[in-house]
């Protein structure tokens, strides 16, 4: 029997007819994804399901997809599916990451001559009769110094977009490396530098932890008076109460956003300024970006379906079915790996070393490779997925080496992942034991047997009495609870760690309380997903 296919969201008949083609039983319903009833009674015929953004993909709809294997996203965003409840149910769920890079980038520069210029006041104060052209006394773009904040697929287009325009762009992305920067044409600085220095500030990051309001009151402050903001990435990066006063003021001379904290925007402290210009989230709205995005979808939902080939997919890694069952608890461990070393890199990292030894280096290394690389960079950029990371790094600047070698120590075999940034390296080893499940077996040079945790606790320190109580007294002092720990060290009096498993998110009062008693070199709570 042939594969079953519910579009759902307005796909175009393009993309549909690559289904047929294809020979996969489609049904093309663009509006039953607004009716979450409908769509939880109909859901159990299909295979695959292939999205925008109007259909929500909620545990209630799982449930009741009793058939469904695959998710595919017309796109990149996937805040309207629950990724944790579809990897529970075995469902992939697949996005088209670089579909609409482009467009956006194109945006944000459209944005940025609309602000310079004042345009769309200046064409409404033409259709109402007027002919006021002292009022619209812009400002050019030529020799303007661009901030972007974000230099990654969108940032980087931006950068080359704006250089065209002669204009002199400086980049604020803690992942970007200088000889990168140096390839991209654009000179590295930090954030508060870019803040003091650019004429325009545009940005291109994801919304996280480490980007939510970038842009705060204080950081405003900081900004050149006369500057230009412009937001075409995501809502949440910019105190918008904030960048309104300094509008009303003078201080910010111009703003143009895509994007607002709260979606549909109906109301907003930018609204209805004289020098700020609102598009409603059309950063991808070109017939170029959606017939992209559409036709990739199907093709990639087809090649899964009928060949069981995986692209671009956020919750599992390319590769075969037969490869799966084998490396499965391999890819895990690779996961945790790279997000144990990227929770704890904050400067740029400049290469990444894997070592595969043992019965790993005979496996699918560059899947392998794909979750460590994925693992590093969820940091910075959650929305990063074991096929799209290396092509980020690779735009990063980032060297990755692979390293293969036979059995040489007390485990069948073991992966050794070391990040090198311009301060240091960092590196962490791991192993799978016969129950599957993945292990910490080193990390700095330090021996440990440590199993993976969802909430983790990780402190250095000068090997000397009295730690272990510390920890325990001031986690217990904050109602954390305790589950297990792991303590290591390189000899009696030196350097020291401890991996604490403990019951839920360790809180920022624990982490300065610990601070506070001058004993540990680093504190860092870590998480992972070990569904």
């Amino acid at each position: 029997m042939a594969p079953k296919v519910l579009v759902s969201d307005k796909l175009s008949e393009t993309a549909v007819q690559i289904f047929r083609d294809r020979g996969i039983d489609v049904d093309f319903l663009p509006d039953v994804g607004k009716d979450k009833e409908k769509l939880a009674e109909i859901i159990g015929q299909y295979d695959g399901l292939a999205i925008r953004s109007a259909t929500k993909v909620t545990p209630t709809i799982l449930d009741a997809a009793t058939n469904l294997k695959v998710i595919g996203r017309a796109g990149i965003g996937t805040d309207n599916i629950d990724k944790d409840a579809a990897s529970k149910k075995g469902v992939i769920v697949m996005n088209t990451p670089f579909g609409n890079m482009i467009t956006t980038a194109e945006h944000a520069i459209a944005m940025m001559f609309a602000a310079a210029r004042q345009l769309p006041e200046a064409s409404a104060s033409t259709h109402a009769g007027k002919w006021e052209k002292s009022k619209f006394m812009g400002t050019e773009l030529t020799n303007k110094t661009l901030g972007v904040i974000g230099a990654g697929n969108i940032g980087g287009i931006v950068c080359d977009r704006a250089r065209g325009l002669k204009m002199k762009v400086i980049a604020y992305d803690p992942f970007l490396s200088q000889e990168k920067a140096e390839q991209m044409q654009v000179e590295k600085v930090e954030l508060d530098d870019l803040l003091a220095r650019a004429d325009f500030i545009t940005l291109h990051v994801p919304l996280t932890d480490t980007t939510r309001n970038i842009l705060s009151r204080e950081n405003l402050a900081k900004t050149k008076k006369g500057v230009r903001i412009i937001n075409c990435a995501r809502g949440g990066l910019v105190d918008e109460e904030a960048l309104a006063e300094l509008l009303k003021s003078g201080h910010v001379a111009g703003a143009a956003f895509d994007v607002f904290s709260e979606e549909p925007a109906k109301e907003n402290p930018l609204f209805n300024l004289p020098n700020v210009v609102c598009t409603p989230h059309l950063g991808a709205a070109t017939t170029e970006a959606q017939e992209n995005v559409a036709l990739q979808v199907a093709e990639q939902m087809s090649n899964y379906l009928l060949d069981g080939a995986v692209e671009n997919a956020l919750n599992m890694p390319s590769m075969t079915a037969e490869e799966a069952k084998v490396m499965g608890p391999w890819v895990a461990l690779a996961g945790h790996l790279g997000s144990f070393i990227g929770q704890l890199t904050d400067e740029p990292v400049k290469a990444i070393n894997i070592l595969y030894d043992g019965v790993v280096s005979e496996m699918n290394l560059p899947a392998l490779n794909c979750a460590v690389v994925a693992g590093i960079m969820k940091k910075v950029n959650p929305d990063v997925n074991m096929v799209s990371a290396p092509v980020v790094a690779k735009e990063r600047g980032i060297q990755i080496s692979t390293t293969n070698q036979d059995k040489s120590g007390a485990f069948e075999g073991y992966i050794k992942v070391t990040v090198v940034t311009p301060e240091r390296e960092r590196s962490i080893a791991g192993t799978v034991f016969s129950d599957g499940k993945p292990r910490f077996i080193q990390i700095k040079g330090i021996n440990i047997d440590a199993e993976v945790g969802e909430h983790m606790l990780y402190t250095t320190n000068e090997d000397v009495p009295g730690i272990i109580g510390t920890l325990g007294g001031i986690l217990g002092e904050n109602n954390v609870n305790i589950a297990n720990f792991t303590l290591g060290r390189t000899e009696t009096g030196g350097e020291a760690i401890a991996l604490l498993y403990v019951d839920g998110v360790v809180d920022q009062k624990v982490l300065d309380d610990l601070a506070a008693t001058g004993l540990f070199k680093q504190i860092r709570p870590l998480s992972f997903d070990v569904a």
